[in-house]
């Protein structure tokens, strides 16, 4: 409903919403028709006709503190609706470098719960969330979500599913190459 002490003179007196698109975790932010209400983690079609307005993109650091809480949880509610992208990235990660596999940009994976992911895979495909659960012993879910969260901050070296703003840094492309195999 607005911000009387936020940094952006339009956040002072008038409601907006910060948004994350579904397909390539986009941060947006807009502001909602006249007499639209948007609650929290509201799915919005962006598509014509819209109940959201003057939609542009925002970075990480432009976000609410309300927003930043709720993120994991729309990140989380994304990946789950997707799973059979997600899950094929655990069946097609592949080594960045020789020292440096995919599957090690996600947090708590190391050389070992690689090799075990790798060793799993080899006998067969992934097909579930729930699979990898049981093969290989990690939450793979709670590894997307906070490496999507991690690319959004920044300052990483290897991204992997979101293209990043520093052209220096490596954008790996997983989410282009999921989509594009499955369809």
């Amino acid at each position: 409903m607005g911000n009387p002490s936020d940094i952006h003179y339009e956040h002072r007196n008038q409601p907006f919403v910060q948004c994350i698109g579904v397909k390539y975790f986009s941060l947006l932010e807009a502001s909602p028709l006249i007499g639209v209400r948007i609650e929290y983690l509201e799915r919005v079609d962006l598509s014509f006709p819209s109940k959201l307005r003057r939609i542009i993109p925002i970075s990480y650091n432009e976000l609410t503190s309300m927003s930043r809480t709720n993120l994991p949880e729309a990140i989380r509610r994304i990946i789950l609706e997707n799973e059979k992208y997600f899950v094929e990235f655990f069946n097609i990660a592949e080594p960045i470098n020789i020292r440096l596999h995919s599957l090690e940009l996600l947090p708590d994976i190391g050389k070992k719960t690689m090799n075990a992911i790798l060793d799993a895979r080899r006998q067969s495909r992934f097909t579930s969330f729930e699979d990898i659960k049981t093969r290989v012993g990690i939450d793979p879910v709670k590894a997307l979500v906070e490496r999507v969260i991690k690319e959004l901050i920044g300052n990483e070296k290897y991204y992997l599913f979101i293209k990043p703003r520093d052209r220096s840094a490596i954008y790996l492309g997983y989410l282009e190459r999921l989509y594009g195999e499955i369809f």
